[in-house]
């Protein structure tokens, strides 16, 4: 705990429900929900925007030990109920082939009503997101204090996208990008690098705003927080710091090794505030560079030092990251899982790998179709395994 701050864990991860013979999505969500709330605690187990995606949200979480044991827990109770309907599930932000054409849409009225003002953009939401959330609590001052975290853990966002990619495939073809889910989520208004703000208050100002002018209300036309989509911002309900940025990761192992990183480094923003110093606040349109570098290049691309005015290799910057967080780690209690990032690097994030894979089927004999095929194969083994 630092000022106060619990710095407590959470992870929400949507994941994709598949049918084990055409390997295709399957809209399924509504039975699989009817069953689940004989295991589920109630909010763990929700629905997303189309009926191929099922929702999984931990418990919060006092450190990453107990979040892994979240994620595994969550995993296999809904693989294992996935598995007795004749279904499997994967992580990962796109399907390597399902059509966005072919999906049915919930019929919650969150969801119509996100299809009625966004219309075609909102059809093609075929994606899957993966949010970390850190717990800030209540009190006025730890609000402002997590606005100050916010803008400057911004400029972090890329290199947290770079380390998560799994989304290389889209409607049947490889996009040569590392992440086409932020390509397709950012078509959504409120989305992407958020700018920077002085206080809570004035967050607050801006989310009264657009509650006023309707771009962002709830059932009962007040002011919803929720509807700004943003790649980190203050949760209204949890009083969380939710980061929002990340593909899904694939892996057990990558998924806790993430958010170990994310908790050392708001760890890390807050004792240089103690020590009287801070991250520098970088430009929105610095980052917003940095995240197209990491959505099409992933680990493999070199992101830019703006200090330097240089481009740097993804993975020097990765290790310069480790070596900031170095010194809070283990108050955390977080080094062995943050030591996985190195194994990301060197063997790659889902996206490497579902393209290794398609690539070496492809290099076998194998058609686009079953070369495809093979990408699901190994994104619902990869999802279980360790589960």
């Amino acid at each position: 705990m630092i000022y106060g701050i619990p710095l407590t864990l959470g992870i929400e991860e949507e994941y994709q429900i598949i049918h084990p013979e055409t390997r295709d999505l399957h809209s399924y969500v509504q039975e699989l929900l009817e069953q689940g709330k004989l295991i589920f605690p109630e909010e763990e187990l929700k629905p997303e925007f189309m009926q191929s995606q099922i929702e999984v949200g931990s418990q919060v979480c006092r450190n990453v030990k107990e979040l892994r044991q979240e994620v595994i827990r969550l995993r296999r109770m809904v693989g294992t109920l996935a598995q007795k309907n004749g279904m499997k599930i994967a992580a990962a932000s796109t399907h390597p082939f399902a059509s966005w054409l072919e999906q049915d849409v919930n019929a919650g009225e969150r969801y119509r009503e996100v299809l009625d003002k966004m219309r075609g953009v909102a059809e093609r939401l075929l994606t899957f997101g993966m949010h970390i959330h850190i717990g800030f609590g209540e009190s006025p001052e730890n609000r402002d204090r997590m606005i100050e975290i916010m803008n400057q853990l911004r400029y972090f966002l890329p290199h947290i996208l770079a380390l998560t990619t799994s989304s290389p495939f889209w409607q049947g073809r490889n996009t040569g990008l590392k992440s086409y889910r932020s390509v397709v989520f950012e078509m959504l208004p409120r989305t992407g690098i958020p700018a920077s703000f002085e206080s809570f208050s004035e967050y607050e100002t801006l989310v009264e705003t657009l509650g006023q002018v309707g771009s962002a209300v709830d059932a009962e036309g007040k002011p919803d927080a929720t509807k700004i989509w943003w790649d980190v911002r203050p949760h209204p309900k949890f009083g969380t710091l939710e980061i929002r940025v990340s593909d899904i990761c694939t892996s057990l192992d990558d998924a806790v090794a993430i958010a170990a990183l994310i908790q050392a480094l708001v760890a890390k923003l807050l004792i240089l505030r103690k020590n009287n110093m801070s991250w520098r606040r970088y430009r929105q349109h610095h980052i917003m560079e940095n995240k197209w570098r990491a959505m099409r290049y992933g680990i493999q691309g070199k992101l830019i030092d703006f200090g330097l005015r240089e481009e740097v290799p993804m993975n020097f910057l990765a290790l310069e990251i480790l070596e900031l967080v170095d010194d809070v780690v283990d108050d955390l209690g977080s080094r062995e899982e943050i030591e996985h990032i190195k194994t990301i690097l060197e063997r790659g994030t889902s996206a490497d790998r579902q393209v290794q894979t398609y690539t070496e089927a492809l290099e076998q004999g194998a058609s686009e179709e079953e070369a495809l095929i093979a990408v699901v194969d190994f994104l619902t083994t990869e999802t279980m395994r360790g589960v």
